[in-house]
């Protein structure tokens, strides 16, 4: 609202009414100087008004509450706790007229004094304006002091205003709070590139991993030395949500980078990967970086449908190109984890011709085989690579068999396809896969494209 009214000119007044504000938490008084500071740069005064008038408070409490069985009743302390709340929620009030240079009225049922003092305060008043000489972005309140010669006079006027802050002097609570707006905000923030991608992968029916790599240009990340090594700190921040705005996972992490050198670093991306376990449906997510010294952030949302595939003539999960694994570290149903190894996603498809390509994708429930020499779990599935130039196949990978599940407990068969990129020359290519199952007779060919360098 204050920023609304910001750009009409003059002194404007907001009468509020309310019963009572209850602060819970440090994070409530963040807000509550975050909404003052607004008002005040925005010339907004409030006055606040506390509805629930001149209140009584029994010795047993009134009706709105169940009957005391406690000695407290007897002693007094449920009289004190009773005023200590009704003081706790008036103080909010307070301090939120008396910072925005309005007045709070409590404890009366008359509420035409508030509207007479709003009209009294607005018809005549003094805009009296100055430039600080304190340049430091600290974020701390600065307090004002305005006096007049005469001793006849009152003067009423606002007690100060917070600075800017920069990052380095924001406190985690604002911190927290810039990464929620940025969550909740239509419009992206473009100062940190960010680029992310995803896949699904059947564990069953109604169950689907989903994984998710967030890619950001190692040169887009400062560095401070310390020690023998340069440091950097990425938070991450993300939400999926359906078509009804449920959320349905939540990505909050903080990335520690400590390196030899930077300069390593910013030839390369760095990269973080997590997932989400969701049944099908259409989702959208929205991950959120930013980087610890300067306050940088950049956002990326994302439409991500999980298939059913149920009723899918050839049932085949999302193919991932990879040219890197790691050591696997504990996450449980992740398909990417296999042998002890963990295959990590590119995002951006682009590769070095010194580099090995893999492809990794699981075709379930395939068509089983019958006969007198075949058992009953034997299935016949045939896969290769193709590389496309334009309508040209300049290259295609050995085809590969598979005659039994590799996968028992999602019941598919998991195929990952070794390419060696120094059969490629540099340039674009289209890369099909195809994925026949010899015994149903069906076929699927997924494409998609990529860069080697």
């Amino acid at each position: 609202m204050a920023d609304a009214l910001a750009t009409i000119e003059q002194r404007k007044s907001v009468l509020y009414f309310a019963s009572g504000l209850n602060r819970t938490g440090i994070e409530n008084q963040s807000q509550l100087r975050v909404a003052i500071n607004a008002a005040v740069r925005a010339n907004l005064s409030i006055y606040t008004v506390d509805v629930r008038g001149l209140q009584a408070l029994p010795p047993g409490g009134d009706a709105s509450r169940a009957s005391q069985f406690s000695s407290a009743t007897f002693s007094g302390q449920t009289v004190q706790r009773q005023f200590d709340s009704t003081f706790s929620s008036q103080e909010t009030l307070v301090t939120l007229a008396s910072g925005t240079g309005g007045r709070a009225f409590l404890d009366t049922n008359d509420f035409h004094p508030a509207y007479t003092k709003m009209i009294e305060d607005t018809s005549m008043y003094y805009v009296l304006g100055y430039r600080s000489t304190n340049t430091a972005k600290d974020g701390r309140f600065r307090k004002i002091t305005v006096t007049v010669k005469r001793r006849d006079v009152k003067v009423d006027n606002r007690h100060g205003y917070y600075a800017p802050a920069d990052f380095q002097h924001s406190t985690k609570e604002d911190r927290d709070r810039q990464i929620q707006e940025q969550l909740a905000s239509d419009l992206p923030n473009t100062d940190l590139p960010v680029y992310l991608s995803t896949g699904y992968f059947r564990l069953s029916d109604v169950r689907y991993f989903v994984p998710v790599s967030v890619v950001v240009p190692g040169a887009a990340i400062p560095f401070t030395r310390t020690g023998d090594e340069d440091r950097s700190t990425l938070d991450v921040a993300g939400v999926v949500r359906d078509k009804s705005q449920r959320p349905f996972g939540i990505i909050r992490d903080t990335v520690k980078l400590a390196v030899e050198s930077a300069k390593d670093v910013k030839r390369k991306n760095v990269q973080y990967d997590t997932g989400f376990l969701l049944p099908p449906g259409d989702y959208s997510l929205k991950v959120v970086l930013r980087e610890n010294q300067t306050g940088q952030t950049g956002s990326f949302e994302t439409e991500v449908i999980v298939p059913n595939l149920k009723d899918a003539p050839l049932k085949i999960s999302s193919v991932v190109a990879s040219s890197q694994k790691q050591p696997a570290r504990q996450r449980r149903e992740n398909p990417l984890v296999r042998n002890g190894s963990e295959l990590i996603p590119s995002v951006t498809h682009v590769f070095s011709r010194n580099q090995q390509l893999y492809l990794y994708f699981e075709v379930y429930d395939p068509a089983t085989q019958t006969g007198r020499e075949k058992s009953r779990n034997s299935i016949h599935m045939l896969t290769s690579a193709a590389f496309y130039k334009g309508d040209v196949k300049v290259y295609e990978t050995p085809l590969a068999e598979a005659t039994e599940l590799n996968t028992r407990e999602r019941h598919a068969s998991a195929f990952e396809l070794s390419v060696q990129l120094a059969q490629l020359q540099p340039g674009f290519y289209t890369c099909q896969v195809n994925v026949v199952d010899d015994v149903a007779g069906r076929f699927v060919f997924p494409r998609l494209a990529m860069l080697v360098r």
